[in-house]
């Protein structure tokens, strides 16, 4: 009987139910592991400034763009198959694009992800002066326009107001960011530099439309980017935010605590004796 006993606790080699699952989740965070370490190593060298770099001039512009922007972009610019053409972007999309770390871009995906620049402030104003002069483009915005410490309350509420009807839909109405469509999304609008929301503005990067002086004027983009600092300041300004989600996070709030709160308030009253 022994012999029976010990043969009956063999295994069955049937796999346990659990196990697929225990793969899956496994797989996962291997998964999330390797993409964080690629984005680790791809951040691994921020620029450094050089004593030189203010005298660079367009031709090292030029240079730097070529040896390590042409393979995508070709060598004058013209574009390949792998990356569009840059003649008549202007320099704002080239110090949007370079000094926010989308570009060079550390590998291929539905959009760039913004990551440590890859050059210095100096190095980048080079590359769109070179970028600049093969055709006109939208140029970097003056200091005026970056400048928000004028701004009325006034002002600052029309900025608001044009936030919610211009960009809300895609970033958010606190600047959260957004899913879109095909695995992209706009990104999070909170501690984002002057010039580089001017820039977005001014170029449209990406899957955002261009919002050009005819359409919003330099004094209206400079409202919006005084809205912005402002929640940065004031990222709650109507209480508890529950997580910036808009109407999701507030129904699901309403329905587990508003109305499981009448439930059980119903169920306490019929419980009581008459």
């Amino acid at each position: 009987m022994g012999l029976n006993t010990l043969a009956s606790r063999k295994k069955t080699g049937r796999r346990h139910p659990l196990a697929s699952a225990a793969l899956l989740i496994i797989g996962l965070v291997a998964a999330g592991g390797a993409s964080a370490a690629v984005g680790t190593v791809a951040n691994a060298q921020p620029a450094q400034s050089s004593p030189h770099a203010q005298q660079l001039t367009e031709q090292d512009g030029a240079e730097l763009f070529r040896a390590n922007c042409a393979s995508c972009h070709g060598m004058n610019a013209e574009g390949t198959e792998h990356g569009t053409s840059l003649i008549g972007v202007g320099a704002a999309s080239v110090d949007f694009q370079v000094m926010t770390g989308r570009m060079p871009m550390a590998f291929q995906g539905p959009q760039a992800l913004q990551r440590e620049p890859q050059f210095t402030q100096e190095q980048s104003d080079a590359m769109g002066d070179w970028i600049a002069s093969l055709a006109p483009g939208p140029e970097r915005p003056a200091e005026e326009w970056l400048d928000t410490s004028q701004v009325t309350d006034e002002e600052l509420a029309e900025g608001g107001a044009l936030f919610r009807i211009n960009c809300a839909m895609c970033h958010n109405v606190a600047g959260a960011g957004g899913a879109l469509t095909e695995g992209k999304f706009a990104p999070h609008l909170r501690d984002i530099d002057a010039a580089h929301i001017y820039e977005a503005m001014q170029t449209g990067p990406q899957n955002m439309p261009v919002f050009n002086d005819n359409n919003i004027s330099p004094e209206q983009k400079r409202q919006i980017i005084a809205y912005l600092h402002y929640l940065d300041e004031n990222p709650s300004v109507g209480g508890f935010d529950l997580g910036a989600l808009g109407p999701v996070s507030e129904g699901l709030f309403i329905w587990i605590f508003g109305l499981g709160g009448l439930v059980g308030v119903a169920v306490w009253l019929t419980s009581r004796p008459n």
